[in-house]
């Protein structure tokens, strides 16, 4: 989920600005024909069954909507996994995207986020309902802004009324920002409603406050709480100045003014911070999200908290959305939920989630669609991830 403009945060996650051009995925899918003009897709391997219809959506992912490369998680209930992939993993070449590679997930950071906070409630060192000033006295001040009237739990559900930072920050690829830069843009709006509203400033606090309550960093705390207990061997959080994705990764895109697709794989993202920094393989959101369902994350009291939902409207998002703490569920066109959060960065959006029976399904395109095209192409990526967990 970082985002910046009308579309959900599904990492939500994720961040979109109103001035890419919208002749984005036309330019990219352009550009991504010529790489595989002559290039068949290959056949399902598991014709009639299950993964081969996954693999049939990928491809139509690809064709249809023009992104670059889609690469695919899947986990069955009765706990078989399958990486399938589509595309290319560079465009203008031929090379096939790496397998369960590793992309910047956006905003499904804030789940791991909201889990290290929730952790510290069961240690009884935070309050959910205590204000943002009992932790961070005099951080919350501005027009219609105070931190004695928000607590952690309206932060964590984007119920706080906290503009957007996102939204007002441009040329940032190569900018090194400062959790405190991120929030004085912030601080400079006015406050909004606080019915839910998304906003990427809730959790540079959410990470401000971990450190000031740990007095460790935010990346050594997810790190130590989640990503060495589940053995995310590919998850991370960049470190200070690290520009690139380490290990395998396919490349990402976004459109220039003019419509031309940029490769942006490296930038700086601190502009995302706790709000979307984060690095992982698709298998790994898989694995976090299946973990923190089964309870291996929290205790049964900070589940039901993280869980406990308002409803989310929001462009682009399906219908029944409801968002918990740091957690998102949708409906399933079968019946039922499944819970997730999602994210866009630039040149990565990642969809998914996972089901109470076991079912997860993590999907990464490799472009963060905008333009008048956008909402259509993220819904084709929603269904595609409701479709299979329906299978």
């Amino acid at each position: 989920m970082y985002r910046r403009h009308p579309l959900p945060p599904t990492d939500l996650s994720g961040a979109r600005r109103p001035s890419r051009a919208a002749r984005t995925l036309t330019a990219l899918a352009a550009v991504g024909g010529l790489a595989l003009a002559g290039v068949a897709p290959a056949a399902p391997a598991h014709a009639g069954k299950p993964f081969g219809a996954v693999e049939a959506d990928l491809n139509r992912l690809v064709a249809e909507q023009g992104f670059p490369a889609a690469l695919v998680n899947v986990r069955g209930r009765d706990g078989e996994t399958r990486d399938l992939t589509a595309g290319v993993a560079e465009l203008g070449k031929r090379r096939k995207p790496p397998v369960d590679g590793r992309v910047r997930i956006g905003s499904n950071t804030k789940t791991f986020v909201a889990v290290v906070v929730l952790q510290l409630v069961d240690e009884g060192k935070i309050k959910l309902d205590d204000s943002v000033e009992t932790y961070l006295p005099g951080l919350l001040r501005g027009d219609g802004i105070d931190g004695r009237q928000i607590t952690v739990r309206q932060m964590l559900q984007h119920t706080s009324g906290l503009p957007d930072y996102s939204h007002h920050i441009r040329d940032y690829r190569s900018t090194y920002f400062e959790p405190r830069d991120l929030l004085d843009v912030a601080l400079a709006h006015k406050a909004g409603p606080t019915q839910w509203r998304y906003s990427n400033t809730n959790y540079v606090v959410a990470g401000l406050l971990v450190q000031k309550v740990t007095g460790r960093p935010i990346a050594e705390e997810i790190t130590r709480r989640i990503i060495k207990p589940l053995k995310l061997r590919d998850t991370y959080f960049p470190a200070q100045g690290d520009k690139t994705i380490q290990g395998r990764h396919p490349h990402g895109y976004q459109a220039d003014e003019a419509g031309t697709p940029r490769d942006v794989t490296e930038m700086d993202p601190s502009v995302a911070w706790t709000a979307g920094q984060m690095i992982a393989s698709p298998s790994d959101l898989n694995r976090f999200f299946a973990a923190l369902l089964s309870g291996k994350l929290l205790a049964p009291a900070q589940m039901e908290q993280m869980r406990t939902t308002v409803p989310a409207i929001q462009p682009g998002l399906p219908a029944g959305s409801r968002y918990g703490l740091g957690l998102l569920s949708k409906p399933l066109p079968c019946g039922g939920i499944y819970w997730g959060h999602g994210g866009d960065i630039d040149g990565y959006e990642t969809r998914g989630g996972v089901t109470d029976d076991g079912r997860g399904v993590s999907l990464v395109v490799t472009v963060s669609p905008s333009g008048p095209n956008a909402l259509g192409a993220v819904a084709a990526v929603e269904e595609a991830v409701a479709t299979t967990l329906c299978r």
